[in-house]
């Protein structure tokens, strides 16, 4: 079956810890009426520090979404690029072994679609295929896996490379002063990442994908996304999301697991996305477990912040730094998107 074998992060250069981005909110949003109110959401989202793509300083100015846009593009290139310079040389592969390249985001547009401009840069093969996703969210780390996995499927001798690029601090509208854009303030970060994917006939060493799964939650649209607007994406967030976690993630897991003939107790790892506190402990709640359970997502989230679809391969390259292939018991990969919706892998350590 198709394996995860490898996964290397990139991040942009300026830090930024938490009261620094909770003295910037009180800056830009003073004229929100309930700021005092929500202010303690800073302390509360279980984030240390951010990597942002600008210096703090430029977030104060006005910007149209054509330059965010271009600093996207080149941001997400350069990072990138880095990240697969590095997993290549990890691997010891030549970029000419890479069959099929899938590009995941939501916070920029390019046409061409960056993976090409990827191709290009590294030096892949002139006939590899490519695969731009766009407009997945948070949940669009976990389907690019699923993706990658089904292609392999189909294609034993083949190689993926999987990247992922955010920028979420070029969607901060300022003059925005909704308690959504606050949030996202609170909450957003940048960063990018690369995975290898491997088919069976390859002989790559890695973690075996054992079955994905998707699932879409009726009625729900307005619950997480972006509208378009005339200075950029304008986020939106509803409160319902850990209330949606506590009905349904528990008979999502259990019925995802049976398939396979397994239980919870079966699960070593929950390598999920940290898309925040309340909605991790949301999970362990529902799941019966400790939020402990959730360590890798919670270290991810606390030095990382939130960087949509790219979180969860933070959380898996920090995982797969610590345990080699063969420890034995099982993981679940799992992540909430726009739609609403999940996107979940089983894998075997």
């Amino acid at each position: 079956m198709p394996r995860l074998c490898d996964v290397v992060s990139a991040s942009p250069p300026h830090q930024i810890d938490q009261p620094a981005a909770a003295a910037f909110a009180r800056d830009m949003f003073h004229s929100h009426p309930h700021l005092a109110r929500l202010m303690p959401l800073f302390e509360n989202t279980g984030i240390e520090t951010r990597r942002i793509c600008r210096e703090p300083a430029w977030y104060r100015e006005e910007h149209g979404a054509a330059e965010k846009n271009q600093i996207y593009i080149e941001t997400a290139t350069e990072l990138c690029a880095k990240a697969a310079r590095t997993l290549l040389e990890r691997r010891g592969l030549d970029p000419g072994a890479i069959d099929h390249v899938l590009f995941v985001n939501t916070t920029g547009v390019a046409t061409p679609s960056i993976d090409a401009r990827l191709i290009n840069v590294l030096g892949l093969g002139h006939n590899v295929r490519r695969t731009p996703i766009w407009g997945l969210g948070c949940g669009g780390g976990a389907a690019g896996l699923s993706h990658a996995f089904h292609h392999l499927i189909g294609h034993p001798r083949q190689r993926v490379l999987l990247f992922a690029a955010e920028m979420c601090s070029l969607t901060f509208l300022r003059g925005d002063i909704t308690t959504s854009n606050l949030v996202a303030t609170a909450l957003f970060a940048d960063g990018a990442a690369v995975a290898l994917l491997s088919g069976d006939d390859t002989g790559d060493a890695g973690l075996d994908i054992v079955d994905t799964r998707s699932t879409l939650y009726p009625d729900s649209l307005a619950v997480m996304g972006w509208n378009v607007v005339t200075h950029g994406l304008q986020v939106v967030f509803d409160r319902r999301i850990p209330a949606i976690v506590d009905a349904h993630a528990a008979g999502e897991l259990d019925g995802f697991l049976a398939a396979h003939g397994l239980g919870r107790g079966d699960v070593v790892e929950f390598l999920y996305h940290p898309g925040g506190r309340k909605v991790v402990e949301a999970y362990a709640a529902a799941y019966g477990v400790g939020v402990e359970a959730f360590g890798w997502s919670r270290e991810v989230l606390r030095d990382f912040g939130n960087m949509s679809s790219v979180t969860v391969l933070y959380v898996l390259e920090r995982y797969l730094a610590a345990h080699r292939p063969g420890r034995g018991g099982h993981a679940v990969i799992s992540a909430l998107g726009p739609g609403f919706s999940s996107e979940s892998l089983l894998m075997r350590l």
